[in-house]
């Protein structure tokens, strides 16, 4: 069963809406996205066989449809009601999908789901505990997260590069206005490798691997330019990482 709630009008994703088409259309093709995160997170997830998976900031729905052909139960959620329509398109209407902010209370039961699917969602948020907080409670004995972030040292050393002279220790904004080469107003919110550590521990999780995989296979024929002078295909843009609750 399909539900939805409203957006809060608190802007995050929601931002996305007039951008959404553009921005699926380029993820979909992405080194980044489709050839950097999306199978990087696959491979974290593994076997998801007969799970109930929740995907946090599903965005347009690429895990969605990885998770669902894995034969996992998904169920996603996103701030931006755009790309939860594009989303639906994708999965069907038996799949759940909720228009949600991310920084609220999730609206599901405690212990609900095996596994839970954060992937770059959330730098939208400057307070990472009360969503930590919230996904540990909904997650099972046992459970997963499975998260990706934006590498804290390569958003410092962008800005450096840009001329802009930034604290790496603290937690900051960063403001984008072009976003797959639509007008947009989103804001980031950078912290660094520690802070994030801190706030894992903080919210009750236990870190149990941590990784800065290469790209898959096809990336190097996809995009042979920006590989053809490297000796190793891997770069720095994002961290992959699987929580765990303690306790």
């Amino acid at each position: 069963m399909e539900t939805s709630t409203p957006p809060d009008g608190s802007g995050r994703a929601a931002a996305y809406d007039p951008i959404a088409e553009a921005y699926a259309a380029e993820n979909a093709t992405s080194l980044l996205n489709e050839y950097y995160n999306r199978p990087a997170i696959r491979d974290l997830l593994g076997d998801v066989a007969g799970k109930h998976v929740l995907d946090l900031g599903c965005g347009s729905g690429p895990t969605l449809v990885d998770l669902i052909r894995g034969g996992a139960t998904a169920v996603g959620i996103d701030g931006s009601k755009a790309l939860i329509d594009i989303a639906r398109d994708r999965v069907g209407s038996a799949t759940e999908l909720y228009v949600a902010d991310l920084a609220e209370p999730l609206p599901f039961d405690d212990s609900t789901f095996d596994d839970v699917v954060c992937s770059l969602t959330l730098h939208y948020l400057e307070d990472w505990h009360s969503p930590l907080t919230e996904i540990r409670r909904v997650l099972k004995p046992g459970g997963r997260l499975i998260l990706s972030v934006e590498h804290p040292l390569v958003m410092w050393f962008t800005a450096l590069q840009a001329g802009n002279t930034t604290n790496y220790f603290a937690t900051r904004p960063r403001h984008v206005t072009d976003m797959a080469g639509q007008d947009a107003d989103l804001t980031f919110w950078d912290r660094s490798l520690s802070t994030m550590f801190k706030t894992f521990s903080d919210t009750g999780f236990r870190v149990t691997h941590l990784d800065e995989p290469g790209p898959a296979p096809e990336a190097l024929e996809r995009f042979p330019e920006f590989f053809e002078s490297r000796d190793d295909p891997r770069f720095l843009a994002f961290l992959f990482l699987v929580l765990v609750p303690v306790g």
